[in-house]
């Protein structure tokens, strides 16, 4: 009796790493999770915001497929291989799929090269204005950013209103 329980505690022992490895390796599909990233091939959308028949209908394939046991990969490889690659929420991570993780990086990297250009401009062209109109400014302008009339424009603007009055 004694060797027959040690033998079950040794087949047990051997057992349960195995098991656990196995579990571990291949964690237990969600529909919850499957569904923002499966579209619905009819309308275009991820499966989670679609409604009608055809969403609902691969909601049942998915909940079928997570029945078998099978893993969130091979879920989105069975399903691909049933509605095409225009399934899949997500583009591929090669080829022209890449594109749509490239293009927006490279705008933002843009916009903050930009951004580092132009602030310390603005920031110097506000800080120049605001000199001029504190009246610290080197050159003759007024507070409203106008130059003083020299004597000959003044004469002449003198003579053009004089001529308006009459």
């Amino acid at each position: 009796m004694r060797r027959a329980l040690f033998l079950a505690a040794l087949l047990l022992a051997l057992l349960l790493p195995a098991a656990a490895a196995s579990a571990a390796a291949a964690p237990k599909a969600d529909l919850v999770d499957l569904e923002d990233e499966v579209m619905c091939v009819t309308c275009k959308v991820p499966l989670n915001i679609a409604e009608g028949a055809q969403p609902d209908s691969q909601r049942d394939r998915i909940r079928e497929l997570i029945a078998e046991g099978r893993s969130k990969e091979e879920i989105k490889t069975t399903l691909v291989a049933e509605y095409g690659p225009d399934v899949l929420a997500l583009p591929e991570g090669e080829g022209v799929g890449i594109t749509a993780y490239v293009i927006p990086l490279a705008l933002g990297a843009i916009v903050v090269a930009a951004l580092a250009l132009l602030v310390p401009r603005w920031r110097r062209r506000e800080a120049t204005g605001m000199a001029s109109a504190d009246g610290r400014a080197a050159d003759a302008e007024d507070t409203d950013g106008s130059r003083e009339l020299s004597d000959d424009d003044a004469a002449r603007l003198d003579a053009d209103l004089a001529r308006y009055d009459a």
